[in-house]
């Protein structure tokens, strides 16, 4: 009896944080899946090769990264609130919502663009993205395919020059502040999107706003890589030389570089030289495609 009354206040909280998460897997499935089977652009398997791979990887980002950001954040935010004039929180504080709100999203995709870049550039955050890249079908759920701390980076890059233009939580009240949840909410939606088996263009809007033709050739296979880096603005990939949208379609995604089958091996991996992960798992983990 004592356990159970110890318990209680942690179960109404456990069951929500579930239903929540079952809900947010559930509405793009609901939503892209019938798309995907209309307007795809490879013909493949709902259940395809790697489904319950990026399921795992939907339920454990759903949870851990939010831990792992909350102490850095915090500090940023601290940090940048004491080096920007206070002038500037104020001003932007003065903004309507939804002024702020597109403000943010513009910086925040400024910033995810070059910490995305540097995961393409810079071989030890390579270690953690390609987990990403070595998807060989594309559809609205590779989006969730992301080793936790490569997630983390990602956001940071985009949170920070949001914290230090007073874009989110301007004056650091007790409110709680919409717009770094309207930011978490659009880009996490915007993703599924642009991962998705759709051969949508947008047509002039395809200019303005990234689509699964742009993005799909970020993923390709082919001697086009590392293209197309910004989330949702393609305008920084024009501004910054790294632009390619043909007519045509990727022939082919993934990497060359074997990645680990399963999950623990795959969180392990980046974290550990590849000698070491052979010596570990054996010499089938380096050389399989992945697999729950």
């Amino acid at each position: 009896m004592a356990i159970s009354q110890s318990l209680h206040p942690y179960v109404l909280p456990f069951v929500r944080s579930v239903l929540q998460l079952a809900f947010w897997f559930l509405l793009p499935m609901v939503v892209f899946v019938p798309l995907e089977r209309l307007f795809s652009v490879h013909r493949q398997k709902i259940f395809r090769k790697s489904f319950l791979l990026d399921a795992a990887y939907y339920l454990l980002n759903g949870i851990l990264p939010k831990f792992l950001l909350a102490a850095p954040m915090a500090a940023i935010a601290w940090a940048l609130h004491h080096v920007v004039p206070g002038r500037v929180h104020v001003w932007v504080a003065a903004m309507p919502l939804w002024a702020r709100l597109v403000a943010a999203l513009a910086v925040g995709d400024f910033g995810f663009y070059w910490g995305h870049r540097w995961m393409h550039e810079v071989p030890f955050l390579w270690r953690f993205h390609a987990i990403h890249h070595s998807a060989e079908e594309m559809d609205w759920l590779v989006n969730v395919r992301a080793h936790p701390l490569d997630l983390v980076f990602g956001r940071l890059c985009g949170f920070v020059p949001m914290y230090a233009l007073g874009l989110v939580q301007p004056m650091l009240g007790n409110s709680l502040d919409f717009v770094p949840l309207a930011v978490t909410l659009v880009g996490t939606l915007w993703g599924y999107f642009i991962h998705s088996n759709l051969r949508w263009r947008l047509e002039w809007l395809g200019a303005l706003l990234s689509t699964p033709a742009f993005h799909h050739w970020h993923h390709t296979n082919d001697e086009h890589v590392n293209r197309n880096y910004a989330a949702m603005l393609p305008f920084l990939d024009r501004l910054f030389g790294t632009w390619y949208l043909p007519k045509e379609w990727p022939p082919a995604y993934g990497i060359d570089t074997p990645v680990a089958p399963g999950l623990p091996t795959q969180l392990l991996e980046p974290l550990l030289r590849h000698q070491e992960i052979h010596a570990t798992f054996g010499a089938a983990t380096v050389t399989e495609r992945t697999s729950v």
